[in-house]
């Protein structure tokens, strides 16, 4: 947006690792790291640069910057746009939903999926719902030049050079279904040499008694966060979040996908609307750790149809996941909020 002559300003903590990039590129920068939900220091900075720079958007991406953008702005004549990456969550009978996205004040509400907005549109009780033109589907876009790492040797997280490999990463959370991708291994045919690689944080005690009751936990690896994990990724042969509930527009999966390693996701949240089922991944039933081997199995067996949604699955990213795309319809809303900037 600073390229196609929008003035930003971003605040962002000190210590962000992308806020050099900012400054090199020329967008003015704010040092701020908005520890809790209200802090009357940040609000008071964020509320005297508002004043100053005579802002058009005030545009927040989480949720303390919801609760502090807002008390910041209050009777400023500005327009407040927020992010919303997850499905669900919220609730009008919870005080700190209406201080967040719930809360009136609001003028728009970029859902990163259409599910997310969606969700908003038929919240219950149907009396209470934000008006419809509120949430607003903008896709978070991708460049696919952004995903050029060499693909990693496994061979260090002891996994054999023969291996079937099914990917996931993901900070472990009940909801994101690692557990069914356990049991799908286990589902297996015994002739499949397939091995499970769990990047992220999967250090959880529940998971652990799962993998260990397994019978399968010595093809099961958990390496842990990783800075290079979109280049371990790219050596999976099938990669696989199989969430529950909530899920956004993963972008374990579009990197995955932008990397030709084809995705089996559930038909969860934003999922669906990355992976069109029998093109480019699979598609399968939530909870259903026997339609996730169904689909690992076709895969193996079929290193033809596997190379195919590879293929395709990076195409899908390359025309219809566009950074390009998310930066214009952006800059459409802004306008049509404030068609007449002063």
């Amino acid at each position: 947006m600073h390229r196609a002559g929008v003035e930003v300003t971003v605040t962002c903590p000190p210590d962000h690792p992308n806020r050099q990039l900012l400054m090199d590129a020329g967008v003015p920068t704010i040092p701020l790291h908005l520890k809790h939900n209200f802090n009357k220091a940040d609000i008071a900075t964020l509320r005297e640069e508002l004043v100053r720079g005579r802002y058009h958007v005030l545009h927040t991406f989480n949720s303390k910057a919801v609760t502090n953008g807002l008390r910041a702005c209050k009777g400023l004549p500005l327009k407040v746009v927020c992010y919303r990456g997850i499905v669900g969550n919220l609730s009008f009978l919870d005080p700190m939903s209406w201080m967040r996205y719930l809360n009136p004040r609001i003028d728009r509400i970029v859902c990163v999926c259409e599910a997310i907005r969606q969700w908003f549109l038929h919240m219950q009780p149907a009396f209470l719902r934000m008006p419809p033109e509120r949430p607003v589907t903008i896709h978070k876009g991708h460049k696919l030049e952004w995903y050029s790492d060499e693909p990693a040797d496994l061979a260090r997280f002891g996994i054999p050079e023969d291996a079937f490999v099914i990917g996931c990463t993901a900070a472990y959370r009940p909801r994101k279904g690692v557990e069914y991708l356990v049991d799908a291994l286990t589902m297996l045919p015994d002739d499949i040499p397939a091995h499970l690689l769990l990047i992220g944080r999967m250090d959880d005690s529940k998971l652990t008694r799962k993998i260990n009751a397994s019978g399968v936990g010595e093809r099961v690896h958990r390496i842990g966060h990783r800075s290079d994990a979109p280049a371990v990724t790219a050596a999976c042969d099938v990669f696989s979040l199989p969430s529950t509930k909530r899920e956004g527009l993963a972008r374990a999966i579009i990197e995955a996908m932008a990397y030709r390693v084809p995705p089996v996701v559930t038909d969860c949240g934003g999922s669906p609307e990355l992976v069109v089922d029998g093109e480019c991944g699979f598609v399968v039933p939530i909870k259903s750790a026997r339609a996730l081997a169904s689909a690992f199995e076709k895969l193996y067996r079929d290193p033809a149809l596997r190379q195919r949604m590879g293929e395709a699955a990076r195409e899908r990213i390359g025309t219809h996941f566009r950074n390009e795309d998310t930066v214009r319809k952006t800059i459409a809303l802004y306008e049509e909020l404030v068609p007449n900037p002063d």
